[in-house]
């Protein structure tokens, strides 16, 4: 038999081994029980199934949060008290109507429940309200990570137009006014004195405060395993495996911190939004926005940076397809080097109806206690 032919017949029959092996693996996790998962997850995380990761995507193993136990402790240091006074100050805007708190409610798990802000003169805004959960733990902020500081972050919608409408220069003098501050300010920073920038660094203070709660997820890795159902238990490990959610939504607070494009970007469109674009002005930079935490998810909708998805079912339905929006003129995309390309990991999932619900059930689970926390008394 000549070389070439022996070559072929060899290649031929190690790609039906390998199809075979492939059927044989598929096969097997179609199979797998609830029972077989619950033993699988009913161990140290350490020990569990590595999740399906795409090439060069850096990912965190899942961690519970921890009790806080030093929460009543922080929130008396003057500083804290301090910032969580103005947070809740409508004087820190030109009407005198709008406080921070306005679009952060701690009511409404530190967002507004809108699918975009509303603000100054009842002016709406671009974006969806990103709820201030975790706040501390995030390394950019805003949907298009413009700010790199939590000082930076509280600015923005103190001076923009369409929120807050301050003049960042009169505010020190416009609080100076008010009976009371001098003193919290004196207890703060040890001078009366009040200056914006201690104002920034108050509403930062206290914003770093506002953390989640723990949930049944944290207590199953924890060890307590009867947290789980088992459909929640399927639905965890097709987060992990199937539906390749790990591969933006990993660690502690389930986020990656990165910038994707998943497709709604709406380009040439009603709502078209060009995301880290506008900041950068990189060309493959169109459409990408920060990933969010899934952290309280349920508590936080409706969801994506325009706010117009309301129903998690939906959502999954359309990362199940593969986040297909659009098909473009491949010569126009081509002349257009600003056309958003869609991020590789978004792809066709297969996932059945009953594997949707199993992952929506184990989503749920992510989101733990909301708690009220009791508005200061405002200063006048």
């Amino acid at each position: 038999m000549k070389p070439l032919l022996l070559k072929t017949l060899f290649f031929t029959l190690f790609i039906g081994f390998i199809y075979s092996l492939l059927s044989f693996s598929a096969a097997f996790c179609e199979k797998i029980t609830h029972s077989d998962l619950r033993e699988l997850y009913s161990k140290p995380v350490k020990e569990w199934p590595k999740p399906t990761i795409d090439k060069g995507v850096t990912w965190q193993e899942f961690e519970s949060l921890t009790i806080d136990t030093s929460y009543y402790d922080t929130m008396s240091e003057p500083k804290v008290i301090l910032g969580q006074m103005l947070f809740f100050d409508p004087k820190l805007s030109g009407s005198n109507q709008i406080s921070c708190s306005s679009c952060h409610d701690p009511e409404l798990a530190w967002g507004d429940g809108r699918e975009k802000s509303l603000g100054n003169d009842h002016l709406q805004g671009q974006r969806n309200t990103p709820s201030l959960y975790n706040i501390a733990a995030r390394k950019t902020f805003f949907w298009d990570g413009r700010a790199l500081t939590l000082e930076e972050q509280a600015q923005g919608p103190i001076t923009a137009h369409h929120e807050m409408n301050m003049e960042s220069k009169t505010l020190a003098k416009k609080l100076k006014k008010v009976k009371g501050y001098a003193v919290l300010f004196q207890n703060a920073y040890g001078t009366p004195e009040i200056t914006y920038e201690k104002i920034l660094h108050s509403l930062a203070d206290f914003q770093k405060t506002i953390r989640s709660k723990r949930s049944r997820f944290d207590a199953f890795i924890d060890g307590d395993y009867t947290q789980l159902t088992d459909q929640e238990i399927q639905g965890m490990h097709l987060f992990r495996t199937k539906a390749r959610c790990m591969n933006c939504h990993s660690g502690k607070y389930l986020t990656d911190e990165s910038f994707h494009n998943i497709g709604l970007t709406y380009y040439k469109r009603e709502y078209e939004d060009l995301g880290l674009y506008n900041i950068t002005k990189k060309a493959e930079d169109a459409g990408r926005f920060r990933t969010p935490s899934l952290r309280d998810v349920m508590h936080t909708g409706p969801w994506m940076h325009n706010g117009l998805f309301d129903n998690m079912t939906g959502i999954i339905n359309m990362y199940n397809s593969g986040m297909h929006m659009i098909d473009p003129d491949e010569n126009e995309k081509a002349a257009d080097p600003l056309f958003p390309q869609t991020d590789v990991l978004m792809q066709r999932l297969n996932l059945n109806d009953q594997e949707i619900e199993a992952l929506v059930s184990f989503i749920k689970t992510l989101s733990g206690r909301q708690y009220k926390m009791e508005r200061p008394q405002i200063l006048r």
